[in-house]
């Protein structure tokens, strides 16, 4: 049985005072869960103040993003070693919001996902498609190519931790979200394609999330699907009730 993973997505919202007051409300309401793993992204300046927040929390703390070396003489990017010192356990890679605004690509990605997890951080890697590319019928090349560029050189024993996120391009921040039947069918070929790359046990252990305007309206039917292991939320994850709906989903 996949244990479920509800990661909230700050993205370039918040203030500090705002990101503190909604770690602590999540803190105090979020109490011990066997079934379901609990995950916040903020943005980088607000990672300290928001993990002294979690203090005694089971929620845990991620970062939205990193870059593939070491260290070095690159202004603006932010280390592993870096993630790790102030307390993350997970990293989100490959958003498309880094792939079709910063134009990473799939190479870049890999790089990533690779170096998140020689440092022990635990990836999340994001796939999806554009309306235009569902539209024509291109889903399952594009989220293929995606899947399969990301795992490159990535060991059977890391894919015990790895996580992959499906977001279809044309769901995030719309208001629009695939069916739950939908996103089912995506996930379940995203199984396959690990099961062809690794294997089906390794496939079967593999938690899948789902995001693209998940809200506390629509995340019980998500939930309920077979192939779905948890969700990549955005806005909804921004204000403690509509996070706490999500977070306390019923399947």
């Amino acid at each position: 049985m996949r244990k479920a993973l509800i990661a909230g997505n700050w993205k370039m919202y918040l203030d500090r005072d705002s990101a503190v007051g909604l770690a602590e409300a999540l803190s105090r309401e979020v109490r011990d869960t066997d079934d379901r793993d609990i995950l916040v992204c903020p943005s980088f300046p607000l990672i300290s103040d928001v993990k002294r927040a979690l203090e005694n929390s089971v929620v845990m703390l991620g970062a939205q993003n990193m870059y593939f070396e070491d260290k070095g003489a690159f202004t603006g990017e932010i280390s592993a070693d870096m993630l790790i010192s102030v307390g993350c356990s997970h990293v989100i890679l490959g958003h498309s919001e880094r792939r079709h605004i910063f134009h990473e690509d799939n190479d870049t990605v890999n790089k990533k996902v690779l170096q998140a997890l020689r440092k022990g951080l635990i990836p999340i890697l994001c796939v999806g498609e554009l309306l235009e590319e569902r539209e024509a019928g291109k889903t399952e090349d594009i989220v293929k190519s995606q899947v399969v560029g990301g795992l490159r050189d990535v060991s059977v024993d890391d894919m015990r931790i790895l996580v992959i996120a499906y977001e279809p391009v044309w769901a995030i921040g719309t208001g629009k979200t695939a069916t739950p039947e939908d996103a089912d069918g995506v996930h379940g070929f995203i199984r396959r394609t690990v099961a062809d790359l690794y294997s089906a046990q390794t496939a079967e252990g593999l938690r899948i999330l789902y995001g693209g305007s998940v809200k506390p309206e629509n995340v019980d039917g998500l939930m309920a699907k077979d192939n779905i292991d948890g969700a990549l939320v955005g806005g909804a994850s921004l204000k403690s009730d509509s996070f706490l709906r999500i977070v306390g989903f019923q399947q």
